[in-house]
């Protein structure tokens, strides 16, 4: 039983005889006719480890057959010639292992025998068009026959309540998966603090690091690689990445490698001068304590979005005292929230095969306690803004510093770590860089 096999079987029997569809991504057009390079919905590679479009995931457990079932493209020479080898329909039978597979055209003549199996379906309605409208006709053909059959679905639940659940607690084939991913990341943070120089434009600094993640097997980059600087600073999802980099600014690179579907998350701050002024260091620091703080607290049974959130947030503020950027006590400040014209988002997120990975940060209406097997990132930020209440020496100057950290039995597993945080690491990896001449390589 290979890994998606496994997910398969230990999801359905979360399902009961229920019958569930996972549909695949479709295609885009970027423009006219040449579509965006394909990305699988990450349920479905989840769940099959497949990666073409128009596909559907049937499980039919309380079928007398055909439990699982995968309508796929069936070969076609001619659009395989233009486009690329489709697996087909007993390819990917092979390859997925399912019970049965079939050409997609198939879907809606064979739909009704699998759905008549069980009075209960989940399905998201986030699918293609054509899907859903063929999903809602079925179940409506169905109740009204259920008088005769006794059949087909009376109740239709989202899946994603199971299966990000399942998500969300990494196998040891994930974290495999995300250690490669954020390893390549960091390489590609690496590679900006040794290669930037004075005088370059923020999507120079870019093209370093998908260089990197590209030269070292990534597929692609996980998100839009954020290069920010100057007045930039402070827009926390700047995706432009076009201004010259201000003499003597701060770059702030958000970026992260995909590789197999899997993502890396890491954001790095650093003097494009190679050496931090006494205020950008006074910033950087707060904000590095803060992560390290939150790290320490990363460990099962915490809870992310209170004691982790809280224990970094109460460093950033003192640290902001200490500055002078706000006045009267921690506690004071943390009540009634006047940091937050500084700290503009939590401490992080869930990371997997989304950057922003799945699973509820609550349950029974509480903030749940991180447990073994999560992969989560750390990024506390500082953002000043240039107004006119604020120092003239601080304007501009925003830093953040995000890690990737495993939660264990133990202490936390920072994934991230070889992509350098300290001041004296960055500045000694910069100094580096200038002072050798070493080419462009990952």
């Amino acid at each position: 039983m290979n890994e998606y096999q496994r997910r398969r079987e230990q999801f359905v029997k979360s399902l009961g005889d229920a019958v569930a569809i996972i549909p695949s991504a479709v295609e885009v057009v970027r423009t006219n006719d040449s579509e965006f390079d394909f990305r699988q919905d990450s349920d479905f590679f989840f769940l099959t480890g497949f990666d073409e479009p128009s596909s559907v995931l049937v499980l039919a457990p309380a079928h007398p057959s055909v439990k699982s079932a995968l309508f796929v493209r069936p070969n076609d020479k001619e659009k395989e010639t233009w486009n690329g080898l489709r697996a087909g329909v007993e390819g990917a039978k092979s390859l997925v292992g399912v019970d049965a597979t079939y050409p997609i055209a198939e879907l809606e003549s064979r739909l009704g025998e699998l759905l008549q199996t069980s009075g209960r379906l989940y399905y998201s309605f986030t699918g293609p068009r054509w899907l859903n409208e063929q999903v809602q006709e079925r179940a409506r053909q169905a109740r009204r026959a259920r008088p005769r059959t006794d059949g087909g679905p009376l109740e239709i639940v989202d899946p994603s309540l199971l299966l990000h659940e399942m998500r969300l607690i990494k196998s040891a084939h994930d974290v495999a998966k995300m250690r490669r991913a954020v390893e390549l990341s960091a390489r590609g943070h690496v590679a900006a603090m040794r290669h930037a120089r004075p005088g370059m434009y923020e999507y120079e600094v870019e093209a370093i690091v998908e260089y990197v993640f590209a030269s070292q097997g990534a597929q692609s980059p996980a998100y839009p690689t954020i290069v920010t600087s100057g007045k930039n600073l402070r827009i926390l999802h700047y995706r432009t990445n076009r201004d010259r980099i201000p003499d003597g600014s701060l770059v702030l690179v958000d970026a992260g490698a995909e590789v197999d579907y899997y993502c890396g998350d890491i954001t790095r701050t650093w003097p494009i001068s190679g050496k931090f002024s006494a205020e950008q260091r006074a910033v950087y620091e707060i904000v590095l304590a803060a992560n390290k703080r939150a790290l320490e607290l990363c460990k099962a049974g915490q809870r992310l979005n209170t004691e982790v959130n809280d224990g970094a947030l109460r460093v950033l503020v003192e640290g902001l005292l200490d500055i002078g950027l706000l006045s009267g006590s921690a506690d004071e400040s943390m009540e009634k929230g006047t940091h937050k014209r500084f700290t503009l988002h939590r401490i992080g997120h869930w990371l997997g095969l989304d950057t922003h990975d799945v699973g509820s940060y609550r349950e029974s209406g509480e903030w749940r306690a991180l447990a073994p097997g999560m992969i989560l990132t750390i990024e506390p930020g500082l953002y000043i803004a240039d107004e006119d209440d604020i120092p003239e020496r601080f304007r501009d100057i925003s830093v953040r510093v995000e890690d990737d950290v495993l939660i264990t039995e133990g202490e936390p597993d920072v994934l991230s770590k070889t992509a350098p945080k300290s001041i004296h690491a960055v500045e000694q990896v910069m100094a580096e860089g200038r002072t050798t001449a070493q080419a462009l390589i990952a």
